[in-house]
């Protein structure tokens, strides 16, 4: 009997979780809600002089197409994973953050509310972005935000769209 392979599975040779170590961990998708988060969670872990985290999970599903891809050949999962790398490493320098902030860009093959929560265990704080998906859309599509609110286990920050970046709240200020 053949077997299928778990494309899916922990032994996969793509990292899983990041190793955050302490910092201010923000969560990126591509999306232009991701960079308000990005640009707002910078200026926080700037101001605080805390390290900056950027993580994107991703799945086959989401992944950008690597240079590897041709008709009847699917790549390695590693070379999925350096796509997504690439395309994050893209987003983060088109912010044009300060040079004075530590930022590393890190993947984690596997639903993004899971690559948060469990690379969120040793940051100080988790900054996500919300797309505003109300009502049916919403409940029916769930939420990344709502599921790291309720289960990261460090404090998390929700940047709704059109907040500005200058919106943080920093040391001395109320």
């Amino acid at each position: 009997m053949t077997e299928l392979m778990d494309l899916e599975s922990d032994n996969d040779g793509v990292a899983r979780v990041a190793d955050v170590a302490g910092g201010v961990l923000v969560g990126h998708d591509g999306s232009e809600c991701a960079q308000e988060a990005l640009q707002w969670a910078a200026g926080l872990a700037l101001r605080a002089g805390y390290p900056l985290h950027v993580l994107r999970a991703w799945k086959m599903t989401t992944a950008p197409q690597p240079a590897t891809l041709e008709p009847g050949y699917i790549p390695p999962l590693e070379d999925f994973e350096r796509a997504v790398r690439e395309e994050l490493e893209s987003h983060v320098a088109a912010a044009g953050l300060d040079p004075a902030l530590s930022v590393t860009c890190h993947t984690a093959h596997g639903t993004p509310a899971r690559g948060l929560i469990e690379s969120a265990a040793r940051a100080d704080l988790l900054v996500v972005g919300a797309r505003g998906r109300g009502g049916f859309a919403g409940l029916v599509l769930g939420s990344v935000s709502d599921q790291c609110v309720r289960h990261a286990p460090c404090p998390v920050t929700v940047v709704r769209t059109g907040t500005p970046a200058d919106h943080a709240v920093g040391r001395g200020e109320r």
